[in-house]
């Protein structure tokens, strides 16, 4: 395969436009749950899922120069976008500026202004005055609040209008997901003695960027004793043949939607050594397990109390979660190990269209290998769809 193949995707525009106009009635659907007349985005991945927002995403996530209105009933308005044409939009307004970069290090007068804007916009259009917010300032927040307006957090309204996926959802992600593959088929065949590893990270990176990707969440791919603990992001260290290399794509692909797998294979191949394969083996058979278990109507208790009996040698060193939801980024649930559960743990169902990643990692403590795998399924009525189909590597199973 070449690094400039194009991977290209049949998802017609009439098939975008249906979903647009579906995540606008989850939104609104789950707003009305909550009795919510407004909410007020500025979180990138929310207004792509709103009204497919993809203006310097990054920059927005820290300084968030745009933010939307959407109302449970009314017309939607985006605040400082550039292009004009985002789907069911009705206005576009100059924002007020609530960030220090854009309107300096006194924000009183700014919040005020906000305020008076949006006691226009509800008194025009909500029947209520509880309205959802995001990460906004401690002057917005109490400029607001002193107004009188119920604030909740909009964020809990988007992860439960993003959990269950439509159709064209769905092909959006299995499309990413062939892009990550491409990509980390790629990376596998330059695998070799002598390349560091953010140059065998870069390929990924290439490969999105080339087919119309957005960003990667991160840059964790490690090599060698690297690999234990853990969450060590790529560095300039020179791979060496016989290391372990393991990574995660965390990948934000075409549409804006996640490819979130993780594969670990030896540098050059071969059968690895004793701990290489114990480790691959424990890691390969908890995803395993853990996707069989997995049936709609479940718990994410039960999910928790029934998950694959974890090695003593690897309890310790595990992963944040056993599992967690996948859609335009990484999302609601994060269902933890039973030895977490008490602090972290909470509790809901799995349904139908709900994607969801099944992690593993496994390194000793204190060890020197790490094997990282993590698979994407879709689940039906019936138990799941893999949706991640690179394959594991046989020489590292017993």
């Amino acid at each position: 395969p070449s690094l400039n193949a194009i991977i290209e995707s049949n998802i017609s525009p009439s098939k975008l436009k249906q979903m647009f106009d579906y995540r606008l009635s989850r939104l609104r659907q789950s707003m009305a749950k909550k009795n919510i007349s407004l909410v007020i985005l500025q979180n990138p991945v929310s207004l792509r899922y709103a009204i497919d927002f993809d203006e310097y995403q990054l920059f927005q996530s820290h300084i968030p120069t745009c933010y939307l209105f959407v109302p449970i009933e009314g017309p939607i308005v985006m605040h400082g976008s550039v292009r004009r044409d985002f789907p069911n939009v009705d206005e576009y307004k100059r924002p007020c500026f609530i960030s220090p970069f854009d309107g300096g290090v006194e924000l009183k007068d700014k919040a005020e202004l906000f305020c008076k804007e949006l006691k226009q916009f509800t008194g025009e259009y909500c029947q209520n005055n509880q309205i959802g917010i995001e990460r906004m300032s401690p002057e917005v927040f109490n400029t607001l609040r002193d107004a009188n307006f119920q604030l909740t957090d909009a964020e809990c309204i988007l992860e439960q209008a993003k959990k269950i996926k439509c159709v064209t959802e769905i092909e959006c992600i299995k499309n990413s997901i062939l892009v990550a593959e491409h990509g980390i088929k790629l990376m596998h065949e330059n695998s070799v003695e002598g390349i560091s590893e953010r140059q065998l990270w870069s390929i990924l990176h290439k490969v999105n960027i080339a087919n119309n990707g957005s960003w990667i969440d991160g840059h964790m791919l490690s090599s060698g004793p690297r690999t234990n603990p853990w969450l060590q992001e790529a560095k300039n260290r020179i791979i060496m043949k016989g290391d372990m290399i393991a990574f995660d794509t965390d990948l934000i692909g075409p549409s804006g939607y996640m490819a979130d797998i993780s594969r670990s294979w030896i540098c050059e191949g071969g059968k690895g050594n004793t701990e290489q394969r114990i480790a691959y083996q424990h890691a390969y058979d908890e995803v395993n397990f853990n996707i069989e278990l997995i049936k709609s109507g479940m718990s994410f208790l039960e999910l928790s109390k029934k998950a694959f009996e974890r090695n003593k040698a690897f309890k310790a060193n595990h992963y944040p979660c056993v599992f967690h939801g996948a859609g335009l980024t990484d999302e609601y649930p994060k269902i933890y190990y039973q030895e977490d559960w008490q602090r972290d743990g909470y509790d809901g169902l799995i349904e139908p269209n709900m994607v969801l990643c099944v992690e593993s990692y496994s390194g000793k403590i204190d060890g020197e290998v790490g094997v990282k795998l993590e698979e994407m399924v879709l689940v039906n009525e019936n138990g799941v769809e893999r949706l991640s189909h690179y394959p594991f590597e046989e020489s590292l199973l017993n």
